[in-house]
């Protein structure tokens, strides 16, 4: 079993770990509906200084995401 490794992300880089079979904007995109179709995920997010249109996530919003999501792999 992989364990993830909690550190600083770009968010297309994180992107294509949840959707690898696509090229990184679509990725990033379908990553973003993902993030933004859960209220409290944002809201989680938010408190931890996370803007829309960040370019990275810190590893402390990087873990609310897989918390949330489950790990990629």
């Amino acid at each position: 079993e992989k364990i993830f490794e909690l550190r600083t992300f770009g968010f297309g880089e994180l992107a294509q770990l949840y959707f690898p079979h696509v090229t990184k904007s679509s990725a990033s995109r379908m990553f973003g509906i993902w993030i933004n179709s859960s209220p409290a995920l944002v809201k989680r997010l938010s408190k931890l200084d996370w803007k829309k249109r960040q370019r990275y996530f810190t590893p402390k919003q990087v873990k609310v995401i897989v918390t949330h999501f489950d790990p990629p792999y």
